[in-house]
């Protein structure tokens, strides 16, 4: 039998050794708490404050007058319809790629993985220009889709391209660890009951990757919507036709028009603050289940 006393003031002191898992000094915490604040304040609070405040500096009336004009509703609604097409797109990839990731073995699996990472390490306007040399009017495959009507660059399909490319990675990424720590117990349980594949995906796998297959989802509109280098290579930037919203505030701010950019501006960043969020609230109800998709 062990000798060790456990009276109440070791267990107390136990407990609080396990409470403060660093040693770090008072002030010193303190100092690293208030680099954190000023930091966010600087490169993030400030920003934010400095572009609702230009928006609105000339009146509530001139900043939904800017949001009316027929180019930036143009740019609204092909921002949204990008992301429409983008974000079930890669959805389907991301739930394919992390299945076949997770519950199969097989030769080159890892260089899967790596394909996967590739748009986190490629620049975004070098994947337009990809694109260009592709299906450009003197790329390998543009003269032959022009000789049949189907224009990619310059047009919204290349828009698209260049949006699934930089963004395909978020929902896989998400889902790929959580698939892997979960294992394939229960789906291998659930067909040993009679249970079809489709059964099994939709009644097992999916319930147990709901939620961090929405956090994937989340990030990858967020990005969708505010991508900026990849389509400004491919669309051409033609007003009232392949202009995205980030690319109509940077044409508004180059014509001296301050107050209409940052009016656009604002609209973006009210729908980051509104992913933010709901990013929030999913950590925070669903935090066990989202922190097994970060290991």
């Amino acid at each position: 039998m062990s000798d060790v006393s456990l009276t109440a003031p070791s267990l107390r002191a136990a407990a609080t050794s396990r409470a403060e898992p660093t040693t770090e000094a008072r002030p010193v915490r303190g100092l690293l708490i208030a680099i954190t604040l000023i930091f966010l304040g600087v490169f993030l609070l400030f920003p934010l404050v400095v572009v609702f405040t230009e928006a609105l500096g000339r009146g509530v009336f001139a900043y939904f007058s800017a949001l009316a004009d027929p180019d930036a509703v143009a740019s609204i609604q092909l921002t949204l319809l990008v992301a429409a097409i983008a974000v079930p797109a890669n959805l389907v990839f991301g739930v394919a790629a992390a299945w076949a990731v997770a519950k199969y073995e097989f030769r080159g699996k890892a260089f899967l993985i790596t394909l996967i990472d590739l748009p986190f390490s490629v620049s975004p306007v070098i994947s337009g220009l990809i694109y260009v040399v592709l299906f450009g009017a003197q790329g390998y495959l543009g003269p032959t889709l022009q000789s049949y009507g189907i224009q990619i660059i310059f047009a919204v399909p290349g828009i698209v391209l260049a949006t699934i490319f930089v963004t395909f990675p978020f929902v896989a990424r998400e889902l790929i660890p959580l698939m892997q720590e979960q294992g394939t117990q229960e789906e291998e349980a659930a067909i040993s009951l009679g249970a079809s594949g489709w059964q099994t995906f939709w009644c097992v796998t999916l319930p147990n990757v709901k939620w961090g297959l929405m956090y994937g989802v989340l990030l990858c509109n967020a990005r969708a919507m505010g991508e900026f280098g990849a389509v400004s290579v491919v669309s051409g930037k033609i007003r009232g036709e392949t202009t995205t919203m980030p690319l109509h505030v940077e044409i508004l701010y180059n014509d001296y028009q301050g107050t209409a950019a940052f009016a656009v501006a604002s609209l973006l960043a009210l729908l980051a603050l509104v992913t933010l969020v709901v990013k929030t609230f999913l950590e925070w109800r669903f935090g066990d289940e989202l922190s097994a998709a970060r290991r």
